[in-house]
């Protein structure tokens, strides 16, 4: 097991954990039929979105909430959907990463997770 300590190894984070997205029963059908996700354009968005939160580098630029509300008001992103997130995102993790950079990385989706999860269910009721 190797430390997460490079932007070479958040794209093996990142591009592992999507194969294992579109593959996924509770969750693929968000990235394949609700928006079909341009993965050319996705993935490295989600390079600098992990390289920023692990390592300070302020490459992201975006608001990843407002990009999720449009998705939640086409087809409902609920708990459980969250949940799954979170599993796939753990145990690609967990597969590839040890130390501290990756245990961050876990708690930080784990807050990304419950927060975007409250987020997405208050906006459905109003």
């Amino acid at each position: 097991m190797k430390k997460l300590e490079s932007r070479e190894d958040i794209e093996l984070l990142v591009n592992s954990f999507y194969d294992k997205v579109v593959q996924d029963e509770t969750i693929g059908f968000f990235f394949k039929d609700i928006i079909k996700v341009d993965f050319q354009k996705h993935l490295p968005k989600m390079y600098s979105f992990w390289e920023s939160i692990l390592f300070g580098q302020m490459s992201y630029k975006g608001n990843p909430m407002a990009v999720h509300f449009p998705i939640n008001h086409l087809e409902a992103m609920e708990k459980h959907h969250f949940a799954q997130w979170l599993k796939l995102w753990k145990q690609t993790i967990e597969e590839n990463f040890t130390g501290y950079n990756a245990d961050m990385a876990i708690t930080k989706s784990e807050n990304i997770a419950n927060l975007m999860s409250y987020k997405m269910e208050m906006a459905r009721k109003h």
